[in-house]
């Protein structure tokens, strides 16, 4: 009985996980093939006729395809440090002290989750246009960390939950300081859930298009989601270019994913529930 309740629980799962590939393996298949065999084909074929990198060469050659990943890791990578340090200070304040309204201001970082991006537009527009950051790198970087911060923020303060505060009084007694004691002790434990916060953040930034897109006017600026959206014409849309680009665009998630897929899995969903 066991054995069958594996079988079934197996096939499902591989059903389910042939249903996610699907896309991807379309979107792969669609990169290798000639515009001609696209547009020409009486109906979609998931595999080409004839493989061919016309698609890969076209955005090398024909886009400024290094310029937009030199934006994306640039943007994203800034944001991604910048946030995941301030997500962790707070996180651990959160948890090692007790200060008047801890508890409403950790439900209130809470709520602004709940609010859809599409409110944040207009306001975030303005502030960058007040400050002088429209249509730049610094505000797109400012926007990202904003948005990120806050579950960033409640992701360590779970970890941290997680780590006895015994251990923090132990070394504070042995002669440590506060920021000793967080560096030292405290910060290795948490190395797992630091990774699985720091995935998280970056897989954000990565994808994310619309304030990307709304704030940075200049083709100069654009990072890759925009640009890969903008390669759609009014009249003509080379789908071998569109799919070899985000194909391109993937490989640095999945790069990342496989290599520390076990921290993003096991510990994003320990920080999210624990405390």
């Amino acid at each position: 009985m066991t054995n069958k309740k594996n079988t079934g629980t197996y096939l499902v799962l591989s059903l389910c996980s042939l249903v996610i590939l699907l896309p991807i393996i379309y979107m792969l298949s669609t990169s290798l093939k000639s515009i001609s065999e696209i547009l020409t084909a009486p109906k979609a074929t998931l595999f080409p006729e004839q493989v061919t990198l016309e698609g890969y060469r076209n955005v090398m050659n024909k886009y400024p395809f290094f310029t937009y990943v030199k934006n994306s890791v640039y943007v994203v990578s800034v944001s991604t440090l910048v946030a995941v340090a301030f997500s962790t200070l707070a996180g651990y304040g959160f948890s090692r002290f007790r200060f008047a309204g801890r508890g409403m201001l950790l439900m209130f970082i809470l709520i602004t989750q709940m609010f859809p991006s599409v409110m944040l537009y207009v306001p975030y527009y303005k502030l960058l246009a007040t400050w002088g950051l429209s249509n730049s790198h610094t505000g797109l970087i400012l926007v990202y960390i904003a948005n990120v911060i806050p579950f960033c923020t409640w992701m360590m303060y779970g970890f941290f939950n997680s780590i006895s505060r015994e251990l923090d009084e132990a070394a504070m007694i042995d002669g440590c300081g506060r920021l000793h004691t967080f560096f030292r002790i405290v910060m290795p434990l948490t190395l797992p859930g630091l990774i699985s916060t720091t995935i998280y953040a970056f897989i954000q930034g990565w994808n994310e298009y619309m304030f990307a897109m709304i704030f940075t006017n200049s083709d100069t600026l654009r990072t890759l989601p925009v640009a890969i959206g903008q390669m759609s014409k009014s009249y003509s849309v080379y789908w071998n270019d569109l799919m070899a680009a985000s194909t391109l665009s993937s490989l640095p998630l999945l790069v990342l994913f496989l290599f520390l897929q076990k921290y993003f899995i096991s510990n994003m969903t320990g920080g999210a529930v624990k405390g």
